[in-house]
């Protein structure tokens, strides 16, 4: 034991202490390795999660679902682009439709779902009778029509998100087109996440969610 403590001594007094070999080792970082395509992969599902907040949920749901079997997985052809056009045309119109439409709670707490009009509101099955000076207060608005546009924006540029769609109408873009495919839907989601913010929706419509009253 006193050979030991010895040889340890000499190591000290000549300098050569050992070092642990990792000690000057740092392991690199996972983002200095982030590429900026996975930069923009990552906030291109951020923004398309915030705008699908703003639309019906089953128009979103539908899409999403219906929109990898229509392209093909972007592997267009006639009939397939023809089949994609119409889910768009569909799903914003549904969109379009959404925004004029509310619901409320009748004396038993089930929800009724109607359309707004100039003289109040129409329930849709009909199943209840809705006082006159209760329905003037879901008549339509000027707003609406900007929401119903809006909502049709939003649904857009959801639509220039999904890569399947782009690649289904544009197959091989040029460097111009792309730039206007990756800027729009960035600049529509802005503009109309700010105009929602100051411009609030006070209806709860099919697909949204429900009415507290």
């Amino acid at each position: 034991m006193e050979i030991k403590v010895e040889e340890e001594e000499s190591h000290h007094e000549h300098g050569e202490v050992k070092q642990p070999l990792l000690q000057h080792f740092s392991p690199p970082s996972h983002t200095e390795n982030k590429t900026l395509i996975q930069t923009a992969i990552s906030q291109t599902f951020q923004s398309t999660a915030h705008l699908a907040n703003l639309l019906p949920t089953g128009t979103v749901l539908a899409f999403q679902l219906l929109s990898p079997i229509f392209t093909n997985q972007g592997n267009c052809d006639s009939i397939c682009r023809s089949m994609t056009a119409a889910l768009l045309l569909l799903c914003g119109l549904s969109c379009l439709l959404s925004s004029f439409t509310d619901s409320f709670r009748d004396k038993d707490g089930i929800v009724c779902y109607g359309f707004a009009t100039l003289n109040g509101l129409w329930v849709i099955d009909g199943s209840v009778s809705v006082p006159p000076e209760f329905a003037a207060k879901y008549r339509l608005r000027s707003i609406d029509f900007m929401h119903a546009f809006m909502s049709m924006l939003v649904f857009a540029a959801v639509a220039l998100f999904d890569q399947n769609v782009v690649t289904c109408f544009y197959p091989t873009p040029s460097a111009r087109v792309q730039e206007i495919l990756t800027a729009l839907p960035v600049g529509i989601g802005v503009c109309c996440s700010m105009l929602f913010v100051v411009f609030p929706t006070t209806r709860h419509g099919i697909g949204f969610p429900l009415s507290a009253n």
